[in-house]
């Protein structure tokens, strides 16, 4: 595993130290798992965007999509209570 050295604001270290205690953990395993998450949600980030940009992946347009949606949620509505006043 490798070592790092990184430069941060006092209140930055205080608010890490209390952190620390509260977790009964050190800083490193704290900054560690911070970088880890900001990495992971940084990969996630990339992807999405990768995609938006993909010029072969089609564009939804949200007002269709939510008319259809809804309209498809009405009609089972509808359908629900005709099969329950028929009962």
């Amino acid at each position: 595993m490798s070592q790092i050295t990184a430069r941060l604001p006092d209140d930055v270290v205080e608010a890490l130290d209390a952190a620390a205690k509260a977790l009964h953990r050190s800083r490193a395993d704290i900054v560690r798992q911070a970088v880890e998450r900001y990495l992971e949600d940084f990969d996630d980030l990339s992807v999405a965007l990768e995609r938006l940009r993909d010029p072969a992946d089609p564009v939804l347009d949200w007002d269709r999509v939510r008319d259809e949606l809804l309209g498809s949620d009405q009609a089972e509505r509808r359908q629900g209570t005709r099969s329950h006043s028929g009962a």
